[in-house]
């Protein structure tokens, strides 16, 4: 087996992306270093579920945890990750600003066909 593809191991990576909940811990994480507890409380969320979400995260490299004391601290492996979530809301809100126009020439259309 020769190595992976880039577009493959990018592929990889956007589904290992693919969860709400893993999308929403890295969107929290972006202010910085949260303690599970935290994590919980802003995601309401089973503990089991969440636990499940950030061990994929943690295996995948994306977050580090580190133990402080009897609590758990999750944090993002690098700067980029959070660089990635602020494009992914950029490039969001240009698709449905563009939805939004679209809309509004098919309201019109609708209003002149009258």
């Amino acid at each position: 087996m020769g190595p992976v593809p880039l577009y493959q191991a990018k592929a990889e990576f956007f589904r290992m992306l693919g969860h709400p909940v893993r999308i929403r811990v890295l969107e929290l994480l972006q202010n910085g270093p949260m303690p599970v507890r935290d994590l919980l409380a802003a995601i309401e969320i089973e503990p089991s579920s969440l636990s499940q979400q950030l061990a994929v995260l943690r295996r995948s490299g994306i977050v580090t945890s580190a133990r402080d004391g009897s609590t758990v601290v999750y944090q993002l492996a690098g700067g980029d990750v959070a660089d990635l979530m602020r494009a992914a809301r950029r490039i969001l809100t240009e698709m449905l600003a563009g939805q939004h126009e679209l809309l509004e020439e098919l309201r019109e259309a609708e209003a002149s066909a009258q």
